[in-house]
């Protein structure tokens, strides 16, 4: 199974105060930890979209054999940098038979999660969704199957892949992730996770 990665990284961080994707975690930014460990992965394409802050972002990832997409439309919401992504995986590489969507602030994202989410989606072909459970709840990172790529591409506004899933609650199965209840969304959360993993 031919797997791209599209790493969403366009937001402005406004919550956050300053762009996230530039954050520090054991000396490395958000951005780059994410794009080192899709890239330790099987996946082929990675892509990254980029929007607000693009210009200090694209420094961190020139160096990387990734493709990097400009998102003009970032602030019209989530499912405009869903479609870029895909259009620069498909740019990329035609044939890809599923896409991981990822993001910069959930920091335990690990190249076994992946793998276990490609093992289950290639071991069930007829599942069209492998996403990630965490306190209760699902979301990404998230896997979609090519025959949902259209669905994707029909998002509008603020409309996120979580709309997806929940229409196809059917097809989609589960992988345990606890982890993902770290979600760097504030700087208080940033900070105290900081605190707390340096201390591990």
């Amino acid at each position: 199974m031919n797997v791209s990665i599209i790493i969403l990284a366009a937001g402005a961080s406004s919550r956050m105060g300053a762009p996230k994707q530039l954050l520090l975690v054991e000396g490395k930014t958000l951005i780059t930890r994410v794009s080192e460990m899709a890239m330790d992965t099987v996946c082929f394409p990675i892509v990254t979209v980029l929007g607000a802050n693009r210009t200090l972002i694209r420094k961190e990832l020139q160096k990387m054999p990734i493709t990097i997409i400009d998102n003009q439309q970032w602030e019209n919401g989530m499912s405009s940098s869903i479609k870029m992504g895909l259009v620069g995986a498909y740019m990329t590489q035609k044939e890809i038979d599923a896409a991981i969507f990822l993001t910069v602030d959930m920091p335990f994202v690990s190249v076994d999660l992946i793998n276990r989410m490609i093992e289950k989606a290639t071991q069930n072909p007829d599942c069209q969704i492998v996403a990630c459970s965490y306190e209760k709840q699902i979301g990404i990172p998230v896997l979609f199957k090519r025959s949902l790529f259209n669905d994707l591409l029909e998002l509008k506004g603020d409309e996120g892949a979580k709309k997806i899933v929940l229409k196809n609650k059917e097809t989609t199965l589960i992988v345990d992730f606890p982890e993902g209840k770290f979600d760097l969304d504030t700087i208080d959360e940033y900070r105290n996770f900081v605190s707390t993993y340096n201390q591990n």
